[in-house]
């Protein structure tokens, strides 16, 4: 049986974040980024998504999305979202923001914010299911291709607008 945890991301986790950032990005963190953030920057905070393979008597975790996110006082700030290509739209991706919001919501966040590629029009369906709205465009924000960056907002960051993560959930098939 496979579940999806979603915990905090240690320092022994960073090569397969990396590897996954690399595979998720056109322009990714580079390691040194990834492990400032992940063990330097007192705002950061790391979420990894995996799944735990119980079956046949192994006990084997992958990880299949990561979330690095910023809480500065009242607002969470959504930096990178990953989750492998093969696991996309099956509620890893949701299950990591949603654990976000909630950490967010914990430590006083009164609102979210975030920038996506205007092309990433997965990402922007799912922060629209969430109650996200688009509030702003930075024209060539990205790079590799050069793109616009839409402005998203959840302003309240209102928990109860959606139902509670749970830690552990089965995974779609």
């Amino acid at each position: 049986m496979a579940d999806l945890q979603i915990l905090p991301a240690t320092s022994e986790m960073v090569s397969e974040i990396v590897l996954l950032e690399e595979a998720c990005f056109s322009a990714p963190w580079t390691r040194k980024m990834l492990e400032a953030e992940l063990t330097g920057n007192p705002f950061a905070h790391f979420l990894v998504a995996l799944r735990q393979d119980r079956s046949e008597g192994r006990a084997e975790s992958e990880i299949l999305g990561y979330h690095c996110f910023w809480i500065v006082f009242e607002e969470l700030r959504l930096m990178n979202l990953a989750v492998r290509e093969s696991m996309r739209r099956q509620g890893v991706g949701k299950a990591l923001v949603l654990e976000a919001c909630r950490l967010g919501s914990e430590q006083a966040a009164t609102r979210a914010i975030l920038e996506v590629r205007a092309s990433n029009d997965a990402a922007r369906s799912l922060y629209t299911h969430l109650g996200f709205m688009q509030v702003g465009r930075r024209p060539q924000y990205y790079t590799q291709p050069t793109e616009d960056a839409i402005l998203m907002e959840k302003n309240p960051l209102v928990l109860s607008d959606w139902r509670q993560p749970e830690r552990s959930v089965p995974l779609r098939r």
